[in-house]
């Protein structure tokens, strides 16, 4: 890979990542907590469990969607 385009290649990446970044100019929802939370979780069980990557990453995308679901739930119960 000639130099100018090791740059190039760098420069593109950075500002995708930047950019990804900016839609998180604000804080995290209440659903994304509980899918990050969950996501964790999961994939610390997970691993403990199966002790393989598999394992973690199956249990982190379980508990992504069970955190998920269970903080959409509000005071009056589940929103439609």
């Amino acid at each position: 890979m000639t130099n100018a385009l090791k740059k190039i290649t760098c420069a593109g990446v950075t500002a995708l990542a930047v950019l990804s970044m900016a839609g998180c100019a604000h804080g995290p929802s209440r659903s994304q907590l509980g899918t990050g939370a969950g996501a964790v979780v999961g994939g610390v069980a997970g691993n403990a469990l199966f002790g393989s990557t598999l394992g973690t990453v199956g249990g982190a995308a379980a508990g992504a969607l069970v955190g998920n679901e269970l903080s959409k739930g509000g005071r009056g119960g589940r929103r439609r």
